[in-house]
């Protein structure tokens, strides 16, 4: 079901001409979810043809649930056929951390990287000393092949389209766009949440769950829980009118 975002302030928020962008919240693992969007996706870009469309990730696509592996292959797949921008988020920091220092597991585990070590085939050992910690993260480097290690490594931290910029979590008010740090972009709540202050363009975000995509008039929250809720939500930009539809 599309729902239309009508604007409440007096500015004008915009993707350049030809252009439509498609961006995605976290998917958490969910690869039946992903599937169900992109197929909505495609829907669309069939009966409404356009000269670009921009497919944007907002980052997150492990953990939590259970198909993480599957997910990154359905990206790559996607990625062959469609021009996709791909953001980081924090969850794939922790994986990537847990590969340089596996002590780190005590954390991810907490937020689903167990889930995540398991759809590569990893069994993770609860309460495992430094010898098996640095087992597992020896096996998940063997698991991940080099498309998928080329897939992390490579993720952005932003993007910018017209008068909109993509981030994960969001951004530190008082900071121009283009000098934000990683740190900020990957996990920032309150400061960012709370802020009603106008930044330099609308920015489109995920990392904090809510009920329904929520706008407001500096920012729009397309994180609706996925792994949790079944519903993973896409916000469609095109000139200068904002639509979402979920699964």
């Amino acid at each position: 079901m599309w729902r239309l975002l009508r604007y409440r302030d007096t500015r004008t928020h915009r993707v350049p001409e030809g252009t439509r962008v498609y961006a995605i919240g976290d998917v958490h693992g969910r690869a039946d979810l992903l599937l169900q969007l992109l197929a909505l996706i495609d829907s669309d870009l069939l009966t409404r043809p356009t000269a670009r469309a921009v497919q944007v990730f907002l980052g997150d696509y492990i953990d939590r649930g259970p198909w993480s592996r599957q997910v990154i292959d359905i990206i790559l797949e996607r990625a062959r056929h469609h021009e996709l921008i791909l953001l980081k988020g924090n969850h794939e920091s922790y994986l990537s951390q847990f590969l340089r220092m596996p002590s780190v597991l005590a954390s991810w585990r907490q937020v689903g990287g167990f889930e995540t070590l398991l759809s590569y085939g990893v069994v993770p050992q609860l309460n495992a000393g430094a010898e098996e910690l640095q087992r597992m993260a020896a096996a998940l480097a063997e698991q991940l092949v080099d498309s998928h290690k080329a897939f992390f490594d490579r993720l952005r931290v932003s993007y910018s389209c017209g008068s909109y910029f993509f981030v994960h979590a969001g951004v530190r008010p008082g900071i121009p766009l283009e000098r934000q740090k990683e740190q900020d972009a990957l996990w920032i709540r309150e400061e960012f949440l709370l802020c009603e202050e106008n930044f330099d363009k609308m920015i489109v975000h995920g990392h904090t769950p809510v009920r329904e995509a929520e706008y407001h008039r500096n920012r729009i929250n397309i994180d609706t829980g996925a792994y949790a809720t079944g519903k993973l939500t896409c916000l469609v930009l095109e000139n200068d009118e904002a639509a979402v539809f979920s699964t």
